[in-house]
């Protein structure tokens, strides 16, 4: 049933902890960019074997699903206060409202013959490399199985039927009105471009489609918290990844590796534990579809495979996470509908150099990057935060440019200060929020800075701010072991997303950057070792459009689909 690859993944240095923290911290540091040469790549696209952007499975049987998010009226404000939503019941509809948020299209672009999708989860040069699956009961319309989803076609594809006996067991490991949501990378689709450091930005991937996916759930009433104690072995066995016949005709670079598994419910579940399923509630069942091949020829990142088999997380146990009840209840962002923001966040591609930002509203933007009980995307993590933001301050109102820091977490500070350069200030913000614990640590025009440390990319100086994720690094990956590289990516890849939806809401754009100069950042700060290293870099501000590109609706193709008459 295994294919070698898989196998390999499942057993290579299960025994050596010691040694898989070591090559995934080598990893890391192997795949930095430096001023005078980047990480690794191709350097010249092969535009012949770029990646198929959508997987699919011949042979699985098509369920269509109604296209319903415009029915949602939930507004995006309501999402932060617990509580507020009224949670809708799970079904077919509910669902395939939940997928349309989390990762279908927002748009298709064109320019001359050129034509793309976009998508409401983002991605690293929009190259997706997340593939998303349910794990269902029997309801009215779907049968119990496990379902590949296609963003493309908005639909579902059946991989695994469960028998009746199969189908009561799943149904008593779950609780009442809930689904598992599980994700996976294929990491040659970002490779194809981006060589070695490619790893990263699967992970970073991953992280927003975590984020996109509590949100829709919020949307619906709904809570979803991340299943972090299981195995990338149980991931791989519940989404049929380990099943050699499913992925027969495609090179191993095609093939999918097990990222997470969320518990997404109609309520919150207490306690959160993982679902019991045994093994052979999926080997007794019926699986079908063969994955397509998405490129007619690979190259090998040996490297890559290499950091894969390191990172492979075992069954673990860590202590339960609960965060700070005593923080105020968020500010309003407006009432603009949930749904409506999440379908038009963009990536900027360029920023105005003019556009600021007040205060307040920068205030308001940082504050939704604290975790509160209840509150999403935060209360998905099971974790206290690991990430904290070196923000360049170039446009705010009421505040003078400088390099300033957020913590979102009191814990950090000493150890973080300590390790910065001795000539910062550390100097609370005057007019700044009590709880907000941001910093200034120098008054200074940084805009060169700025974009000398993203790879001399303008777009980093020409924003209200950006900022660089600096992660509780290599400490917290020796003590809980190599995956936990993995899971410090998606927090990074969760907090940029908050500011994705953050910077919408204000009325402006942001986007992620991935391309920096690791060291040249470490340096600006003081850090050196590997105590705390930079992980994700993000810039917010005014956007300006490329008027040569025409938008095109996401699912104008299936118009007939949309047949709601009120809210579900």
């Amino acid at each position: 049933m295994l294919n070698d690859g898989m196998k390999q993944l499942k057993t290579a240095l299960a025994y050596n902890p010691i040694e898989s923290v070591r090559r995934a911290l080598a990893y890391h540091q192997r795949t930095k960019h430096h001023l005078n040469h980047y990480a690794k790549s191709a350097g010249v696209l092969d535009w012949a074997t770029q990646p198929d952007p959508f997987r699919t499975y011949t042979g699985a049987a098509l369920v269509e699903l109604p296209l319903l998010a415009d029915a949602i009226l939930t507004s995006y404000a309501d999402l932060h206060i617990p509580g507020a939503v009224r949670p809708r019941r799970l079904d077919v509809n509910t669902l395939a409202i939940l997928f349309e948020l989390a990762l279908g299209l927002s748009a298709w672009k064109q320019f001359q013959a050129n034509r793309w999708a976009l998508r409401c989860n983002p991605s690293s040069g929009n190259l997706h490399p997340t593939e998303g699956y349910a794990i269902v009961p029997r309801m009215p319309g779907l049968e119990a199985g496990v379902y590949h989803y296609v963003s493309r076609d908005h639909c579902f594809e059946r991989r695994c039927t469960l028998g009746e006996e199969a189908a009561k067991t799943q149904a008593g490991a779950l609780p009442p009105g809930a689904l598992l949501v599980g994700l996976s990378s294929i990491h040659w689709r970002e490779a194809w471009k981006y060589g070695e450091r490619a790893f990263r930005y699967c992970q970073h991937d991953a992280g927003h489609a975590i984020a996109t996916f509590r949100y829709a759930a919020a949307a619906l009433g709904w809570s979803a918290v991340l299943l972090d104690s299981v195995s990338d072995s149980t991931v791989a066995t519940l989404l049929g990844l380990d099943r050699a016949e499913g992925f027969a005709d495609v090179d191993k670079a095609d093939r999918e590796h097990p990222a997470a598994i969320l518990l997404v419910a109609t309520q919150p579940p207490s306690p959160v534990s993982p679902p019991h399923m045994p093994n052979d509630v999926f080997s007794m069942s019926t699986w079908a579809g063969r994955a397509n091949v998405l490129s007619s020829a690979h190259t090998e990142w040996c490297i890559i495979h290499d950091v894969a088999r390191a990172t492979w997380k075992p069954d673990t146990e860590l202590p339960a996470f609960r965060p700070c009840a005593l923080l105020p209840p968020l500010r309003s962002t407006g009432n603009v509908t949930a749904a409506t923001l999440i379908r038009q966040r963009r990536s900027c591609l360029a920023l105005d150099g003019k556009t600021a930002l007040t205060a307040e509203t920068f205030y308001g933007i940082l504050d939704h990057l604290l975790p509160r009980p209840g509150v999403p995307p935060w209360d998905v993590l099971p974790w206290p935060p690991h990430v904290h933001a070196g923000i360049f301050v170039h446009r705010i109102r009421e505040l003078p440019p400088g390099l300033y820091m957020l913590e979102r977490s009191a814990c950090v500070h000493e150890r973080l200060s300590a390790a910065t350069r001795s000539q910062f200030r550390w100097k609370r913000v005057p007019g700044c929020p009590e709880h907000l614990r941001l910093f200034c640590l120098a008054e200074v025009d940084l805009r060169e800075a700025a974009r000398v440390t993203s790879c001399h990319q303008e777009i980093a100086s020409d924003g209200a701010f950006s900022l660089g994720m600096i992660a509780d690094f290599g400490e917290s990956i020796r003590r809980n072991g190599a995956w936990w590289y993995r899971r410090l990516f998606w927090e990074a890849g969760i907090l940029g997303h908050v500011l994705y939806l953050e910077a919408e809401a204000a009325g402006v754009r942001s986007t992620g950057i991935g391309c920096y100069f690791d060291d040249v950042f470490h340096e600006l700060l003081g850090l050196t070792g590997d105590q705390f290293q930079s992980l994700y870099h993000f810039t917010v501000g005014g956007p300006t459009e490329d008027q040569r590109l025409t938008t095109i609706e996401p699912y104008a193709h299936l118009a007939q689909r949309r047949s709601y008459t009120r809210e579900p």
